[in-house]
């Protein structure tokens, strides 16, 4: 959970944090003193909840963080001062709990707000409720991904064969993988996948074979991996493309995106990680245009957040996450039933 924590008190802001971050599923992506750093951080950020104090410089108040929930669909709890306060009645997505004064927070405190939390952002996200009925929500919320496509370049092995490690075995999804790589490093990388990541298997893609569940499937250097068509089975015939370089690359991860976009819509779940430049960005928005899932590498785990950072600004990141969580959420939105 991407976690943005408001508070005009630097200390309660600090034992905020200090103590959130022993949860393992707890990630603070930015901790602001006032109402404007807030909405600023919201805008730039992407987080999942926030956790803020009810009386905020900047913000008029309680009715103000309500709206402000109601506007980003994203859920807050509020830190109140007084019972009475917290009894009050607010939408699903707004959570009042009382604020303990300095040398009053304890162990039982977090764990209840942490509970709480987590209970928000399933309601948030879940299908059932009237705010998560936009397109988005009812992508991620869909059980029908097909394919799971992977785009990266600088740093990119080493990320990718950390998240491919951690998919386990029986992947029930073919994977299809565009990396920049220079000609005549390809056959070299896939063996060097092959030896890092035992758990799954890794070639080189061949034109016109049919790309099946639980193989990832690598582009060739100086060839644009593509999706010839779709089998009635599902599964992807792909084809390797001499077409020109697009932005000086091929492979490139945009066609491979593009193409997904085009063949699979909202069955289509793709990631984006470390990189340098801008290749995939509008890809992830095709992606997202057309229904599909996307995840971002976070910042604080890229060895270059450019293909990441262009995918975000451009409006292509369903979700940001940092590396390590990327392999769990691709298991959970895969087996959505």
């Amino acid at each position: 959970m991407k976690i943005i924590i408001a508070d005009d008190s630097a200390i309660v802001r600090a034992i905020l944090e200090q103590n959130l971050t022993s949860y393992s599923d707890i990630n603070i992506i930015a901790s602001v003193s006032n109402g404007k750093r807030l909405i600023n951080a919201i805008k730039e950020e992407c987080p999942d909840a926030i956790i803020s104090d009810s009386d905020m410089p900047e913000l008029e108040g309680i009715s103000t963080l309500v709206s402000l929930a109601q506007e980003h669909s994203i859920p807050i709890c509020i830190l109140t001062e007084g019972k009475a306060e917290a009894e009050k009645n607010h939408p699903y997505s707004v959570c009042l709990f009382e604020k303990p004064a300095l040398n009053s927070y304890t162990n039982d405190f977090f764990d209840s707000l942490v509970e709480k939390l987590r209970s928000l952002i399933q309601i948030e996200c879940s299908p059932s409720s009237a705010a998560s009925k936009n397109a988005a929500e009812d992508s991620c919320a869909s059980a029908g991904f097909k394919i799971l496509c992977i785009g990266a370049s600088t740093g990119g092995p080493t990320a990718v064969s950390e998240v491919l490690k951690k998919l386990g075995e029986d992947f029930p999804l073919p994977i299809l993988y565009t990396q920049h790589i220079e000609i005549g490093a390809d056959k070299m990388m896939a063996e060097w996948f092959c030896s890092v990541c035992p758990n799954i298997k890794i070639k080189i893609a061949e034109d016109g074979e049919e790309a099946k569940a639980g193989t990832v499937y690598m582009s060739p250097a100086d060839k644009h991996l593509v999706i010839d068509h779709v089998k009635h089975n599902g599964n992807p015939v792909l084809s390797l493309s001499d077409e020109e370089p697009e932005r000086f690359l091929r492979p490139a991860v945009n066609k491979l995106f593009r193409s997904a976009a085009s063949h699979y819509g909202r069955a289509c779940l793709a990631i984006i990680l470390t990189g340098m430049g801008m290749d995939g960005a509008e890809g992830c928005k095709k992606i997202c245009e057309e229904g599909g899932w996307t995840i971002a590498e976070d910042k604080s785990t890229c060895v270059v957040f450019g293909m990441p950072a262009a995918a975000i600004e451009m409006g292509g990141a369903r979700e940001i996450l940092p590396r390590p969580q990327i392999p769990n959420r691709i298991l959970n939105l895969v087996r959505k039933k």
